[in-house]
């Protein structure tokens, strides 16, 4: 059997690796071994990649290897969860780049073998390669940048945007067409440039709130461009790899926008998300509205002569990295004889499946875990629920104030419950920039200060109760 078979029998051993480790991750209880599938598969890939005959030198591929490789590793072991959003857009736009590279040295191999213009395969492939790439990392840092907090969480806008956005795409375009007719690498390095420019502008006016949405659509981008890298290349995995990413990368994006009922379009072109404001707490009359507080010592008297209590986790969780001690609290009570769950809603934290990753580190078991279409009717049956840092997921102007931007957005219905306790640092409005009124409900208390000081102090009452 001659190598390049091999070579493809181990490709499809990978593709099997990978569409088996993307099945077992749409599943907490399978997901860790999802991910090793996957790792394994990516290892068979690699290996089958550095005995094609092609390879015309091992030195730079090992060093690259050894210099990707320790900080991987570095990477993986110091990054908080709670930073785990802004590590994957990062490492998403670092996968768009790899291939807005790979297509631009596509192309001066062209040239330089003296060709003078590029076939329609190969045309269409570099250039897709190349703008979507440079989109999707300019794109991926931006996001990055908000989620770090090292650029402000609400949009930024300026006059003429989408204008001034959609004549950029338009020359862009333009140039890389001209550039698969005319061989000419300065041109394609000038698109290039200008949609790393496009990639900048389109997510900046996009408010932090939608910043789930942003990642999984520019995870999208950079399967889809990984795809036509792979054409450009003549590999077969790298094709298959870039269609399942962009597949799910897409299906995800339609999932959450239809989590917060808005189209996608709404998401990247309506500039929402405040960022984070100040609650003004005021009613339309120019009332101050109540603020009900609760102590630790008296919530522990509820907790332990409740039947059913509800724990609802947010952003706020991730940063306290309080899933530890909301665990015990929860192991706690359950010894106790009360029945805990824990509600999630499809958007909550900052990407895809933030709070079930999180909730996962602390071993909390799968089977406590409830999706808001499940946890939604339970509410009203519910002693006690639990709000910890989260936020505009539970803010009930999205299902009664039709002025409000949150406005038909589901929503985690907390205030049908007997008593709502929300764990905040202070009355700050969430991401979105919207007033919660839910903090000024007769039947809700606050409980101040920092999330795991809280919840820790919350145990020990628990436990002295």
């Amino acid at each position: 059997m001659m190598r390049d078979d091999l070579i493809e029998i181990a490709y499809l051993v990978a593709a099997f690796c990978f569409i088996l480790g993307l099945r077992w991750l749409s599943s907490p209880r399978t997901a860790r071994k999802g991910n090793l599938v996957a790792a394994v598969g990516m290892l068979i890939a690699i290996v089958a990649t550095l005995v094609d005959g092609r390879v015309v030198g091992y030195t730079w591929i090992a060093i690259a290897a050894f210099v990707g490789g320790s900080i991987g590793a570095l990477v993986a072991r110091r990054v908080q969860m709670t930073a785990m959003p802004q590590l994957v857009a990062l490492l998403n736009g670092l996968g768009g780049g790899a291939a807005a590279l790979i297509a631009v040295s596509e192309y001066h191999v062209a040239g330089a073998a003296g060709e003078e213009r590029l076939g329609a395969v190969l045309a269409v492939s570099v250039m897709f390669s190349a703008i979507v790439g440079s989109i999707s990392f300019a794109g991926s840092l931006v996001a990055f940048g908000k989620l770090q907090e090292l650029l402000p969480g609400r949009p930024i806008t300026w006059p003429a945007q989408k204008l001034l956005n959609g004549l950029g795409a338009v020359v862009v375009l333009g140039l890389a067409a001209y550039a698969s007719f005319n061989i000419n690498d300065p041109l394609l390095w000038l698109a290039a440039v200008l949609a790393l420019l496009l990639g900048v502008s389109a997510v900046l006016p996009i408010g932090g709130a939608d910043m789930p949405v942003v990642i999984a659509f520019l995870n999208a981008c950079t399967g889809l461009a990984a795809a036509a890298t792979g054409f450009a290349l003549g590999n077969s995995l790298l094709i298959i790899a870039g269609v399942l990413v962009g597949a799910s990368g897409t299906l995800l994006t339609q999932l959450m926008s239809k989590a917060m009922n808005r189209s996608v379009a709404n998401v990247l072109f309506g500039a929402f998300g405040g960022g984070g404001g100040s609650s003004s707490g005021v009613s339309a009359s120019g009332e101050a509205l109540p603020v009900l507080e609760i102590s630790a010592s008296d919530l522990a008297a509820q907790l332990v002569y409740a039947r059913r209590v509800m724990i609802v986790p947010g952003y706020g969780l991730a940063v306290a990295q309080a899933q530890h001690p909301v665990r015990e609290l929860a192991d706690l009570l359950i010894e106790r004889g009360v029945s805990v769950a824990f509600a999630i809603h499809p958007v909550a934290g900052r990407m895809p499946g933030h709070m079930n990753v999180l909730l996962a580190e602390a071993d909390v078991p799968y089977d406590q875990l409830l999706e808001m279409e499940e946890a939604n009717p339970d509410f009203p049956q519910t002693d006690i629920v639990l709000v910890i840092g989260a936020n505009d997921v539970v803010n009930p102007a999205a299902r009664d104030d039709e002025n409000s931007p949150l406005y038909g957005m589901p929503i985690l219905e907390v205030d049908n419950a007997e008593n709502v306790i929300v764990f905040k640092r202070s009355m700050a409005s969430g991401f979105a920039g919207v007033e919660n009124m839910l903090f000024h409900d007769p039947k809700t208390r606050m409980l101040f200060g920092d999330a795991r000081k809280s919840l820790t102090q919350l145990v020990q009452d628990v436990q002295a109760v």
